[in-house]
């Protein structure tokens, strides 16, 4: 185990670290409870966070209260103490754009004000912390070499550290003013002869990151929009993946079995993403997300997964790991997602494709991918599913009125090529199909044609221009969300069974952001600010998002930082900034 137990915190307590290629989750104490290397996937160095070993802590000796921003525009954060002898900061970045097999944590503590008592806490242990240390070595220049498994790390700035029950661990002393650079590295090839040097790394991290965040300074809230672009920036890496999220097996509820892995490509999350970066014009985002799509599209073409690695190979199958878990939650890796078809994916990587035409950045391959689309809708469309919601395989509304947004919008945005033609048909045809079985007595649309409840989900479609808003079936559909599944301007996703709702899981944020968008879409704009204002308040004190909010506890649930939350909040920034 650590050296030092650092216990997991509240998830509303993280701050994430990314740069694109692999994200590491850090506490308000200061440590590292989470980091796998060399991507996104693969095991992880430092795995306190779900009960194994290895951190990587940075926290000031004695009495302290924490605290901790981001820069704007970018995922440099600043953990800040207040201690008993003055103010310390530590500044800590992933550098950006990281490099595919090898990571950079750059940390530079600064006593701010008064003297800076600091201990420092470097266990490193792979295989979600069941391989131990096999190398522990220091240069005559100070500098440590570290083996983990397969990792082998370089620690810059700690050459006093101590070797301690084969971590190492150092206090340092800072007078007033004073700063102290740490440079971390991590990779699963040998590490370049000259190690980095902290004063470039910073440089060309924060460099990066100006060019990479726009301001988007059209927004409603930009600042949070700002926050969640270099969010999902964190998150995409050099081919144009996006990870759904940083972890895995944080539970969505305690107890009930709801741990999955996030860790992977999941095709509607990066279509969302890309739609997003289109309504905020900001292209970078879409096309990276785009050119995954594609190309996922093109290799598998109707058999297309729901979700990838970020190298746009299949995901692992779960298993479980042999470590206690989060609390209230146990381990595990791999997703069954591999097994399952999605049909409502073709439907939004078609509503990604468009929103690419009328930006004009839709390629000859994104073409070719938008045509595979469509081929696989008309093939595959009779065909039961597992649904947005990743359930049994079923004839869900959703999936199918995804599919009809996504034909109508690429006929849209292309009106004059014969592809339009056959999408407006092809959309016509799944309509009627669809509103055959699925529309409820009241006149709302239903879950599935044996499944009479709302859903939040069913609010989408009608977004994304599956029917216009005067349709009585979206106003229906909204009405009874708002009547069935709504408590003081949050939403759960659809009631499970016969419990309060809140007993069954927490409220669902892309669904608030969703209701700020279909309110917005009829015009009121007073109940869409008020669904927007609430459910962006329900982040932590770094301002990122999980899946999930617990009203009653205040508390984030689920994989953190959940990505589509992020997105549908850069959406709505956007939206909520033009007229209906």
């Amino acid at each position: 185990m650590s050296i030092i137990p650092f216990p997991p915190h509240a998830l509303h307590d993280y701050a994430l670290l990314a740069d694109g290629e692999r994200g590491a989750l850090i506490g308000p104490d200061g440590a590292v409870n989470w980091l796998c290397a060399p991507t996104w996937h693969d095991d992880a160095v430092f795995a306190s966070l779900i009960g194994g070993a290895g951190v990587y802590a940075v926290t000031p000796l004695g009495r302290w209260v924490p605290g901790g921003y981001y820069e704007e525009g970018t995922l440099i954060w600043r953990s800040r103490w207040i201690t008993t002898d003055g103010v310390v900061e530590c500044r800590e970045t992933l550098a950006f754009p990281g490099e595919a097999g090898r990571l950079v944590l750059l940390r530079q503590l600064h006593a701010v004000d008064g003297t800076a008592h600091v201990r420092l806490v470097l266990d490193p242990r792979a295989d979600y912390g069941r391989a131990p240390l096999s190398t522990t070595h220091r240069d005559d220049d100070g500098v440590w070499h570290l083996g983990t498994g397969h990792h082998r790390l370089r620690w810059q700035g700690a050459p006093a550290a101590v070797v301690r029950a084969g971590g190492l661990t150092a206090d340092l002393v800072l007078g007033p003013g004073a700063k102290h650079d740490l440079v971390l590295e991590c990779s699963d090839a040998p590490l370049p002869r000259t190690p980095p040097k902290a004063e470039q790394a910073w440089a060309a991290t924060e460099q990066a990151w100006r060019r990479s965040v726009p301001a988007l300074g059209h927004t409603v809230a930009t600042g949070d929009a700002r926050r969640s672009y270099a969010l999902l920036r964190g998150l995409t890496c050099h081919g144009g993946g996006m990870v759904a999220a940083a972890t895995t097996s944080l539970p969505e509820r305690a107890e009930a079995g709801r741990n999955y892995d996030y860790r992977f490509v999941w095709i509607r999350d990066q279509s969302y993403a890309g739609q997003a970066a289109a309504a905020a014009n900001a292209p970078e985002l879409l096309d990276a997300a785009v050119r995954f799509v594609s190309e996922r599209l093109l290799s598998d073409g109707p058999g297309l997964a729901p979700a990838y690695t970020v190298h746009g190979t299949p995901v692992p199958g779960q298993r479980e790991l042999d470590l206690p878990g989060y609390p209230g939650g146990f381990s595990r890796v791999g997703n069954h997602v591999e097994r399952q078809f999605q049909l409502d994916c073709f439907g939004e990587a078609l509503l990604l494709f468009a929103a690419a035409e009328r930006m004009d950045r839709l390629g000859p391959d994104g073409w070719k991918a938008a045509e595979t689309a469509v081929r696989a809708v008309a093939e595959r469309r009779r065909e039961p599913d597992a649904g947005i919601w990743e359930l049994d395989d079923r004839l869900w509304t959703h999936s199918r009125l995804s599919c009809v947004a996504g034909l109508r919008a690429l006929a849209g945005a292309a009106p004059r090529l014969p592809l339009a033609g056959t999408c407006a048909d092809l959309a016509d045809s799944l309509l009627t199909e669809t509103a055959a079985g699925c529309v409820h007595p009241e006149g709302h649309w239903q879950r599935t044609p044996d499944d009479p409840a709302v859903d939040a989900a069913l609010l989408l479609p009608a977004v994304r221009g599956a029917l216009p808003p005067h349709d009585p079936r979206t106003r229906a559909t909204l009405a009874a969300c708002r009547a069935q599944l709504t408590q003081d301007h949050f939403i759960y996703r659809f009631r499970h069974d016969d419990r309060p709702l809140e007993d069954a899981e927490g409220a669902f944020l892309l669904c608030g952001f969703l209701m700020a968008l279909t309110e917005h879409q009829q015009g009121d704009e007073v109940e869409a600010h008020r669904w927007f204002e609430r459910n962006r308040g329900a982040c932590g004190a770094s301002g990122l998002y999980a899946e999930e909010f617990d009203i009653a506890q205040r508390q984030l649930r689920g994989n953190l930082p959940q990505a589509f939350v992020h997105a549908l909040l850069l959406e709505t920034t956007a939206r909520l900034a033009d007229a209906p």
